[in-house]
C-alpha cells in the first residue's frame, strides 16, 4: 500500500495560506498572501522539486484543485510536465467532471481513499488545507513534508486548527536547514500523543 503526503508550505504559527502569490486565497480577508517567494533558495527548490520528482499521483481538494487547474495547464518545465501527466484525484461533494486531464473526482474521501492508496506509492496533497483537515481525523495522513518559513502573522488558515484529532509523528530523516532561515521537516504518522506524564 502507498502513502499519502501532504506537502505543506507553512509559517512559524503554522499558517499555510496563500505561499505563492497575494491573490491565490484570500479568503476572510487574509492580507498576506505571495509571502514564500523571500525565503526560497536553491537549496529549498531543489528539495521541493525531490518532493514533487517522488510522488506519482497528486491529490488536491476543491479549491487547489481550481486553482491548479487554471494554471498549470498552461505552463511548460519540469513542474508543469509532472502535475500535467500524473493521475490527479480531487475531493469535491459538488463537482461532477473534472477538466484537467487524467483527474478523477472523489466524492467520500473517507470511503474511496483507501483503494487509491492500493494504486501508488506516493500520492502526493499539495496545501488543500480543508481536506487535510478531514484526512487527519480519519488517519489516512501518512507523512507530513514541512517547508516552515521564518515569518509569522497571527492570523490566516493553519495547518492544526483547533478540533483537529490529536495525534503524534516521527522525525522521517534528518531536518534541512537553508540559508534563508527555512527548515525542511518530514514527519510520519505515530499514533496517538503520549500525555499525563509528570516532569517531577
Amino acid at each position: 500500500m502507498g502513502i499519502i503526503a501532504a506537502d505543506l508550505f507553512v509559517t512559524l504559527d503554522g499558517v499555510y495560506q496563500a505561499p505563492g502569490g497575494p491573490e491565490e486565497d484570500e479568503e476572510h480577508g487574509f492580507p498576506y498572501g505571495g509571502w514564500q517567494a523571500p525565503y526560497l533558495d536553491d537549496d529549498n527548490g531543489a528539495d521541493i522539486m525531490v518532493g514533487i520528482d517522488r510522488l506519482d499521483a497528486l491529490l488536491l481538494g476543491r479549491k487547489t484543485y481550481d486553482i491548479f487547474a487554471a494554471y498549470w495547464p498552461q505552463q511548460s518545465g519540469p513542474i508543469a510536465e509532472k502535475f500535467n501527466t500524473v493521475p490527479k484525484f480531487v475531493v469535491s461533494r459538488t463537482l461532477g467532471d473534472a477538466d484537467w486531464s487524467g483527474t478523477t473526482v472523489l466524492h467520500d474521501a473517507t470511503g474511496e481513499l483507501p483503494a487509491v492508496k492500493e494504486r501508488f506509492d506516493e500520492i502526493h496533497m499539495i496545501g488543500s488545507g480543508d481536506l487535510l483537515q478531514t484526512l487527519l481525523d480519519d488517519d489516512l495522513v501518512d507523512r507530513l513534508n514541512l517547508f516552515v518559513y521564518p515569518i509569522a502573522f497571527g492570523t490566516g488558515k493553519r495547518v492544526f486548527r483547533d478540533g483537529v484529532k490529536p495525534a503524534s509523528f516521527t522525525l522521517a530523516q534528518p531536518a534541512r536547514t537553508y540559508s534563508s532561515g527555512a527548515i525542511g521537516l518530514v514527519y510520519d504518522r505515530a499514533g496517538v500523543p503520549v500525555t499525563g506524564i509528570s516532569m517531577e
